[in-house]
């Protein structure tokens, strides 16, 4: 199946993708199903490696998903254009070669695939995730404005109602843009409206319309443990409720060389950091600073901002956004998390990064105004659709048009989407090969006499971060230290199991004053009872930084 990432691909397009893209690469690809959705789909995971240097469990690994909010298609995209980055540049491309041999990627392209469906439907809905009623007690369609496709074009505009009262008039610049009615008012001339989501009006008193929540009130964004809380919009009955959320935390944890995460999201053209419920100085120094420094390479290969989320991107710092992926993957496991936020409409047309503060204000006149001159110069004509006439059922007679929210403030118009996708696939390689990398450098077998020999191996951790990865993990003891065994001749002294602590990486060699010392390196040794000539295996792991083997011949 040929896909040129220039359009969002429905549930079983996804489904063949990835299993022909397996098929066509079996010594790279896998394809599994993690767990089912609400409405029974399965979930897909794809893992890639190189299996001939070893199983995808032996390697340190980085994970991404996406598409856990369902209006969020983008993020799909972006993670299947990973899947395509490393299989067609193994071979050819040495970063990617040497990443897959070395390291594993576990990619999730769609966390919630009912709730994608919904949005990709010929006639959509717009849920922010799950397709499950939530919470019970609201699981009907309450009376007030029900967002629909009520004309059958396959897109949800904005309805538009003449109201001397209304908060909207038309810009003075643009007869296809609203602007806010002045602080004083407008003289009596001055034609103003009430704007709405193209919808239904469910049992409407010809006077009122309440905007319910819709019954599929889920955020499964906060539905893991970590900060979960019932005052929390959207985060479900309980931690993990979700199948989706379940199955998503229970293919993390059962897989400990993940050393890095990425959740794909849109919108904003943003990296953002934990925490979403502290502040920096909250947070290990040194963690903050691992941060910032992944995050210098992500901006110079994506073009994208890093922020802390509480302190950038909270309005309200009374409202944190807790029980979000990338804290919990800190804050339990110990590991840097990500949310990437694709695609900023305000950047693309102006060149000015929109306010950090957007997802809660919305962009001003001269904004919009902008954005519809470049869309114009650029013949985006999707992006904002001319006022036509509609006769509503409950309304009388409105008019639908305004902003496609699925083209412009979300997502991308189609033409531009696999440009503003590129980088963020080396960005993954990039923060893959600053996992922790155990390795044998150095081996020997000294003859003690009478079949008597002392081995010895010195184990090094040869990658970027240190084998506990933070230093959350660190401090909480989250991580199990690395163990050397030996096998293949009697252990006269001691165990053939040894326990040899963690190991740092370069990066804290950082603080080190160029005086680093070995704080990377442990040399271990047993004293054995064998014959000249036996071979001997002295395997090294840990459960992040890898497992490596050597053989050594005894006398050789």
């Amino acid at each position: 199946m040929t896909y040129d990432f220039d359009r969002y691909l429905r549930y079983d397009e996804l489904t063949k993708w990835l299993h022909e893209t397996a098929a066509a690469h079996p010594e790279l690809m896998t394809v599994e199903s993690y767990g089912k959705s609400y409405e029974g789909r399965d979930l897909w995971l794809a893992t890639l490696t190189d299996a001939s240097t070893g199983a995808h469990g032996t390697k340190p690994a980085h994970w991404v998903d996406a598409n856990i909010h369902s209006v969020e298609v983008t993020a799909g995209v972006a993670a299947l254009s990973i899947i395509d980055r490393l299989v067609n540049g193994f071979g050819t491309d040495p970063l990617v070669s040497r990443a897959l041999r070395s390291r594993t990627f576990y990619i999730v392209p769609r966390v919630n695939p009912d709730g994608v469906e919904w949005v990709l439907a010929d006639s959509p809905q717009r849920r922010r995730s799950s397709t499950r009623p939530w919470p019970w007690r609201d699981a009907h369609r309450a009376p007030g404005l029900h967002e629909r496709d009520i004309d059958g074009d396959g897109r949800i505009l904005t309805m538009r109602i003449p109201d001397p009262n209304g908060a909207w008039m038309v810009s003075a610049e643009d007869p296809r843009i609203m602007c806010a009615v002045p602080t004083e008012g407008t003289d009596a001339d001055t034609v103003r409206y009430r704007l709405m989501y193209e919808g239904d009006i469910v049992d409407h008193d010809g006077f009122t319309v309440p905007t319910p929540h819709p019954p599929e009130g889920l955020d499964m964004n906060r539905n893991f443990p970590s900060g979960w809380g019932t005052t929390v919009l959207g985060s479900g009955d309980h931690p993990l409720s979700e199948p989706e959320i379940d199955a998503l935390v229970r293919a993390i944890v059962n897989r400990p060389n993940v050393c890095g995460y990425n959740a794909f999201h849109t919108s904003g053209g943003v990296l953002l950091r934990p925490s979403s419920t502290r502040r920096d100085s909250a947070v290990a120094p040194l963690d903050i600073w691992v941060w910032t420094e992944l995050g210098k390479r992500g901006t110079e290969l994506t073009g994208y901002t890093v922020h802390s989320v509480y302190e950038d991107f909270t309005f309200d710092k009374s409202e944190t956004m807790s029980g979000a992926a990338d804290d919990w993957v800190y804050e339990h496991l110990g590991i840097f998390g990500w949310t990437t936020e694709f695609w900023d409409v305000v950047h693309a047309a102006t060149g000015t990064k929109q306010s950090t503060h957007f997802w809660y204000t919305g962009p001003t006149e001269a904004e919009e105004l902008a954005v519809l001159r470049w869309a114009d110069e650029h013949n985006l004509e999707e992006m904002c659709v001319p006022w036509y006439p509609f006769a509503h059922e409950q309304l009388g007679a409105v008019e639908l048009g305004g902003w496609n929210d699925m083209c412009t403030w979300t997502n991308p118009p189609l033409s531009l989407l696999q440009a503003e996708v590129q980088g963020h696939a080396d960005f993954a390689i990039h923060q893959a090969l600053a996992a922790p990398e155990l390795e044998i450098v150095h081996n020997a077998a000294v003859a003690l006499g009478d079949d008597m020999w002392r081995v010895e191996v010195g184990i090094a951790n040869t990658g970027w971060l240190p084998t506990y990865v933070s230093r959350k993990a660190r401090k909480d003891r989250m991580v199990l230290p690395v163990a050397a065994h030996l096998a293949g001749a009697t252990v006269a002294v001691g165990t053939a199991r040894q326990e040899l602590g963690q190991l740092g990486g370069r990066s804290g060699m950082r603080f080190s004053q160029r005086h680093d010392g070995t704080p990377d390196r442990a040399l271990v040794s047993w004293v054995v009872r064998a014959p000249a000539g036996t071979a001997v295996t002295i395997t090294a792991e840990h459960q992040r930084a890898g497992t490596v083997v050597c053989d050594l011949v005894l006398g050789a």
